[in-house]
C-alpha cells in the first residue's frame, strides 16, 4: 500500500512542479527576438558557379596527357624440368584452383549454441526461449559461416 502511494505521489508532485505559474516574459522576449532574426535572414543564394557541362560543352573533347616512353622488360621464359621417371610414378600435377573453405556447420554449431543460452536467460519460459534463441542463432550463425568466414588459398 505505502509503496502504491509513493509511485502515484511522485509523478503528481513533479506534474504540480512542472506546471507551476512563474513570469514568462522573458521567454516571450528572447522567442520575439528569434523569429524576428529568423524572418529577416535573406532567401536562398543563387549558385554562382556554371559547370562547363551545364552550360553545354560537354560535347568537348577530354584533355589526353602523354605519359612518355619506356622500354617494356624481356619476357620471362620459364623453366622446364624433365624427369627419366615414367609418367604414371606423378599423378596429374597441375592444380585446379582450389574450392575456398567455407566454416558454414561450425559457425551454425556456435550460433545455436549462443542462441540457446541467450535465449533460456531472457525469457520466461526457459526451453521455449532457448529453441527458438538455438534456431535463430543457429541460421545467422551459418549465413556468416557461410558468406563471411571464408577462408581463400
Amino acid at each position: 500500500m505505502k509503496r502504491s502511494l509513493t509511485m502515484a505521489l511522485v509523478p503528481a508532485l513533479a506534474l504540480l512542479a512542472a506546471c507551476g505559474r512563474k513570469d514568462d516574459t522573458a521567454l516571450d522576449d528572447s522567442l520575439r527576438n528569434d523569429l524576428a532574426l529568423a524572418s529577416s535572414v535573406q532567401p536562398y543564394q543563387q549558385q554562382q558557379f556554371v559547370s562547363p557541362m551545364e552550360q553545354g560543352m560537354a560535347s568537348a573533347a577530354p584533355r589526353t596527357y602523354s605519359t612518355g616512353t619506356y622500354a617494356a622488360p624481356a619476357p620471362r621464359r620459364a623453366t622446364v624440368r624433365r624427369t627419366s621417371a615414367p609418367a604414371s610414378t606423378y599423378p596429374n600435377t597441375t592444380r585446379a584452383p582450389s574450392e575456398p573453405v567455407r566454416h558454414t556447420k561450425r559457425d551454425a554449431m556456435i550460433g545455436a549454441t549462443a542462441g540457446a543460452v541467450i535465449g533460456a536467460t531472457t525469457s520466461r519460459d526457459k526451453v521455449k526461449g532457448g529453441l527458438i534463441g538455438a534456431a535463430i542463432g543457429g541460421i545467422a550463425g551459418a549465413v556468416v559461416g557461410h558468406t563471411v568466414d571464408v577462408e581463400r588459398p
